[in-house]
């Protein structure tokens, strides 16, 4: 099954106007976010990719064909460096297709730019590339499988700090309570399609705002509530929270190489 990735949007509350690195490429840890989102999906067996690239494609294209195995592997070198030996890999049996989907481009027509490369699959999914989760993604992948769905999405708390407020008529204010207290759920990407979505797509809308609603309305978009580990790095301050955590140690997002809890269960 092919994950498309979509990698190519400017990131600009991540800029500071020097720096050019995309979003995606942002380092949390000695590796780019981009590679923790695809050693997610690897470890379930998902190792053929589609890079929808816009802005900074360069960044990801000479990323990987400059990739360095030895950087998060163990690996024995002899004769001074002229023989390298390794004893465990990351990316030697991945597919990556580079597809340059423009600059301005919105998520759905980067997603039909890449039509011809998943058009042909029973199932493919997608993904935004600077979001990291704990989900067990199997169990998602086998329910969109059973319950004939066009598309699924992950389901996720709102992560945002803010408090809402409930004033009457005269602005006296009623009460304030948490957004997060609410029992609403915002999209958290990690995507399930079946080529039908393109139906549902027309050329320049988003994926999201547009076609997921058309499919919402044939009752053919299933959503997975997942309350565990689900941080997006839309902003400075995330990513570094998810650095730090990389940095301790503390990754639970990589379920490739660390053991951990079940996260909860979802529907």
């Amino acid at each position: 099954m092919k994950v498309v990735l979509f990698c190519g949007g400017y990131g600009m509350r991540m800029r500071d106007d020097v720096d050019d690195v995309p979003k995606p490429m942002q380092l949390i840890g000695d590796r780019p976010l981009l590679w923790h989102v695809m050693r997610y999906y690897a470890h379930f067996g998902h190792t053929e990719f589609v890079l929808c690239l816009g802005y900074g494609a360069h960044h990801v294209v000479r990323y990987f064909r400059d990739y360095d195995e030895t950087l998060s592997n163990d690996f024995v070198l002899r004769r001074g460096g002229a023989e390298i030996q390794m004893l465990s890999t990351d990316i030697s049996d991945w597919t990556i297709t580079f597809a340059h989907t423009g600059l301005d481009t919105p998520i759905g027509e980067r997603l039909r730019r890449v039509r011809s490369f998943v058009q042909d699959d029973d199932v493919f999914a997608a993904n935004y590339a600077d979001v990291l989760t704990d989900a067990p993604l199997d169990e998602i992948e086998a329910a969109f499988h059973a319950r004939g769905a066009i598309g699924s999405l992950l389901a996720v708390p709102p992560q945002a700090a803010f408090h809402m407020v409930e004033s009457d008529a005269d602005g006296w204010v009623q009460g304030i309570s948490s957004v997060s207290s609410l029992g609403v759920e915002e999209n958290g990407g990690y995507f399930f399609f079946t080529p039908e979505v393109f139906d549902f797509l027309g050329e320049g809308e988003d994926l999201v705002t547009d076609a997921l609603p058309r499919i919402a309305a044939r009752r053919r978009l299933l959503a997975w509530s997942h309350h565990g580990f689900w941080k997006p790095a839309d902003t400075v301050k995330e990513r570094s929270e998810l650095d730090t955590l990389a940095r301790h140690h503390d990754r639970p997002w990589a379920l490739w190489n660390e053991a951990r809890p079940a996260a909860p269960r979802g529907r």
